[in-house]
């Protein structure tokens, strides 16, 4: 059939404007081609005439500075130092044996170094740079960069790496840093790229274990021209990597460089809390060890030598430590049975030295007895009858809620590494342990913190601060991040009575200023800072009826590691509490002549914000206290600090 004119007409149309349609896309690809070709001709022909010669452009990624730790007055306590050293990256080095044969003439390694050295780039990635060598000297930096033309794939780099300008005074609450280990990737789903790089550095224990991501920072990068024996030509940009964020904690540098010197060489731990706010000001186990040498490579000596110390530097006693805190429980115990109503302030025991129960006898440290002890008297004296016959009035139950309530037998969630939860013993637990019914016996040992019972120096710390203000005080270390101040939780009331309250602390306040009272001696006589504590003494043997017949031998007669664990805890000032002090000395005897002087030190230091006047001691602890002074090697005050005094 012939089409009309009209349709001829309309079919023209149609196919002109198809062909306009496919023009235009034609025109546009062909600009669009022009302008890549413009582009690569003309902007990026360097680039791609480096790739024709052989050359090629390479991402290295850069890492970032590690955030810096200060304590609450700014003074850095963990930061960085610059550090050269020098990669190998296997895909850009050809004959790597021949490489590392060359770098030995220039870096001191030994036959096992290179084998080990060449081991560990054969099992890594051909494009993982792997570590040959840091913290070289200038000399042995600027002799690898001259002689790069002939060491392919070796990158000299200037970095930084973690220091720990205060040496020992943090090491357990810091922890320390190191090189990345594939049981470390093992344990990230996703490890961030930056965790590949040649020694890498992130934390191993501590704070900077547990604050790791906020201090790792985010890496940068580098656009490199490498020739095709694998030598960098040339940087082509750079972007900085992201600083971790600045930790700022709640510790007071000077308090916890006074506590580490006055713990001196015992097996001891020190815990500073401000009740106020639940500022940790000091935590310092004693000994310490330095943490830079783990930083940089520690030798198998030193580590053995602190592996095979019987003090065991390692161990962060403040909160890893779990001691019977013997006497320093006692509170506790009253507490339970005031709260519970078996007894009042007033009500009084009569010990006679001990108290038999079904056949045995459970003495009293008096051998000769208290006589007839009231509340207050019961712990101005420490009479442990009078917490024998209260505990079988309480029962366990009620002992066990109590010390829970004021921070024992929990875990405070702190940014340190294995915090222990302590163990506050019940009836419940003793047969999900061990399967067995408590008995009376058990109730009266753990009356006086023996027994079952544990605590760290932290959770002594934390209860003192409960029994002091009344409230749930929590322990915080971190106050601010990048200048960020963290909230500070408005502590809930414990709901105890304000009159049991007031017979704890009054018994506290009479076992240091109390006509009879057992840490008398290490008492503060400045009525302004007048202090309130409680002595322990821990068996960590068991003594027998032969000996107890025969008399007790004395700590100073056993063997180290048989002596008694020496207990204080203490709050001051009495009528407005600032600070709270626990103090732990392993096997150091008698907690009022031990424990209780060291306590008393670190507190006048943190009311003071310094040394404080001689006058706040009792007459005949002038001189020693003063020769002590003499012998210490104290941090100065910080210049901003001295500057705001004189203003």
């Amino acid at each position: 059939m012939r089409k009309s004119q009209k349709e001829i007409a309309e079919s023209s149309r149609l196919i002109s404007r198809r062909v306009l349609m496919l023009g235009v896309i034609q025109a546009a690809v062909i600009s669009t081609l022009g302008l890549k070709l413009r582009s690569m001709q003309l902007e990026h022909a360097d680039q791609y005439r480096l790739l024709s010669d052989g050359n090629s452009i390479k991402i290295r990624l850069l890492p970032p500075a590690r955030g810096l730790v200060l304590d609450r007055n700014g003074t850095i306590i963990a930061g960085n130092e610059q550090n050269y050293r020098v990669t190998l990256t296997r895909e850009d080095a050809g004959e790597i044996s021949t490489v590392v044969a060359r770098l030995r003439r220039i870096i001191p390694m030994s036959d096992r170094q290179a084998a080990e050295l060449l081991a560990e780039i054969r099992r890594r990635s051909a494009v993982t740079p792997v570590m040959v060598a840091d913290r070289l000297t200038w000399q042995e930096f600027s002799s690898i960069a001259l002689n790069a033309p002939a060491l392919p794939g070796v990158t000299p780099e200037s970095g930084l790496s973690r220091s720990y300008p205060r040496a020992g005074d943090f090491a357990h609450v810091l922890g320390y840093v190191g090189p990345v280990s594939d049981y470390d990737l093992s344990k990230i789903e996703n490890p961030d790229p930056v965790l590949r790089l040649p020694e890498f550095q992130l934390g191993k224990i501590g704070l900077e274990a547990k604050l790791e991501e906020e201090l790792r920072g985010k890496a940068g990068n580098r656009r490199v021209e490498v020739n095709s024996a694998g030598r960098e030509m040339r940087e082509l940009s750079r972007q900085e990597g992201q600083q971790g964020a600045t930790i700022q904690t709640t510790l007071d540098a000077r308090l916890q460089n006074f506590a580490a010197q006055r713990l001196g060489t015992e097996s001891a731990a020190a815990v500073v809390i401000d009740v106020t706010n639940g500022d940790i000001v000091a935590i310092s186990s004693s000994p310490n060890f330095d943490p830079n040498k783990f930083v940089r490579g520690i030798s198998s000596v030193d580590y053995k030598d602190l592996m095979k110390h019987d003090h065991r530097p390692l161990a962060d006693k403040t909160v890893q430590g779990a001691y019977p805190p013997g006497s320093t429980f006692k509170m506790v115990t009253l507490l339970a049975g005031l709260e519970a109503g078996v007894i009042n302030p007033g009500s009084r025991f009569f010990c006679p030295g001990y108290t038999q129960v079904a056949g045995r006898r459970f003495h009293c440290w008096s051998r000769g007895g208290h006589g007839t002890v009231d509340a207050i008297r019961s712990l101005e004296q420490s009479c442990d009858v009078y917490y024998y016959e209260l505990a079988q009035k309480v029962g366990i139950d009620r002992i066990a809620a109590m010390a829970r309530r004021l921070g024992i037998g929990v875990r405070h969630d702190l940014p340190m590494s294995a915090i222990t939860e302590g163990i506050a013993p019940d009836r419940a637990w003793k047969m999900a342990r061990y399967q067995q019914e408590w008995q009376v016996g058990d109730s009266i040992n753990a009356s006086i913190g023996q027994g079952y019972v544990l605590a760290s120096p932290l959770q002594l710390a934390v209860m003192t601060a409960r029994v002091a203000t009344g409230r749930e005080v929590i322990p915080r270390l971190v106050r601010a991040i990048d200048g960020v101040v963290q909230p500070v939780p408005d502590f809930a009331d414990l709901g105890l009575n304000p009159l049991n309250l007031r017979t704890a602390r009054g018994g506290m306040d009479a076992v240091m200023n109390g006509s009879h009272g057992t840490a008398r001696r290490a008492r503060i006589v400045a009525p302004e800072w007048q202090m309130a504590g409680k002595t322990g003494t821990s068996q960590v043997r068991n003594i027998t009826a032969a000996e107890r017949a025969r008399g007790v031998i004395s700590n100073d007669q056993l063997p180290w590691n048989r002596r008694d664990h020496a207990l204080f805890v203490c709050f001051a000032p009495y009528d407005m509490p600032r600070y709270v002090v626990s103090v732990v000395v392993e096997h150091g005897g008698g907690g009022s002549a031990v424990a209780a002087p060291i306590a008393r030190d670190i507190m006048l230091f943190a009311l003071a914000d310094g040394l404080p006047p001689l006058s706040a001691y009792p007459d005949s602890e002038r001189a020693k206290v003063e020769e002590m002074w003499s012998k210490m090697n104290l941090m100065p005050e910080p210049t901003s600090k001295t500057a705001r005094a004189k203003a």
